[in-house]
């Protein structure tokens, strides 16, 4: 597979087959992944890996958590910024209704918030859940490099036939993760990706993009 078919194939998937990833799939994936570029060479991710038994026990406390209407941890971060204008939060807007209904919880539906929370706490069947901290002491630009470090994971993860999911919703329950992660004081936890393989049975679905007019403006 090369990059290109890798970034179009790339999607949020939100629903796995629960098929075991291979942990010596995963070493490659996140040893080679670590090439992604760092300012400074921080290289301010700090992985943690769950699956197995542990995960299990990690969806079962975090469902119940949702199930219960919990409103989460203290947030250590905002996920979307407030107020969003126009074009923004109507991307984000047409993107969650599509994404959601497609998962039978239709916007109008009053117990939506929980049913969002309690399907991201199973992680969406996934077997593999990768948790990215960075240290509290870093900034924009180590939080930027965390994000291409993903992205290039997730884009290896697509050479290796598996998909992914990144979940910042994982924040919320933050606290249950770092039970189960160990993750010592002072790192803050950006967002879990979960990961494994596509369950074909479920329809495929992909949001728009804006057309590249809108976003890039070439000069010279």
């Amino acid at each position: 597979m090369d990059v290109y078919e890798a970034v179009d194939s790339r999607r949020a998937v939100r629903a796995f087959s629960g098929e075991p990833v291979p942990h010596a799939t995963l070493e490659r994936v996140l040893a080679t992944a670590a090439r992604a570029p760092s300012s400074g060479n921080l290289q301010p991710w700090r992985l943690y890996v769950v699956t197995g038994e542990p995960l299990a026990d990690l969806k079962k406390r975090a469902t119940a958590r949702a199930e219960a209407g919990d409103p989460g941890d203290a947030r250590e971060y905002p996920m979307y910024p407030e107020g969003m204008p126009s074009p923004y939060g109507d991307r984000f807007a047409a993107a969650a209704a599509q994404r959601y209904a497609a998962l039978g919880i239709e916007r109008d539906d009053p117990a939506r918030p929980r049913k969002i929370a309690t399907l991201n706490a199973g992680a969406f069947g996934a077997p593999a859940v990768l948790f990215c901290y960075l240290d509290e002491a870093m900034g924009p630009g180590q939080w930027a490099d965390a994000g291409m470090y993903l992205q290039t994971v997730m884009l290896l993860l697509r050479a290796e036939g598996l998909h992914s999911c990144p979940q910042v919703m994982w924040t919320m329950f933050r606290e249950s993760v770092r039970e189960t992660t160990g993750a010592e004081d002072g790192l803050v936890l950006y967002c879990g990706v979960s990961v494994g393989k596509a369950d074909e049975d479920v329809p495929a679905l992909r949001t728009g993009r804006a057309d590249v007019a809108e976003t890039v403006r070439f000069v010279g």
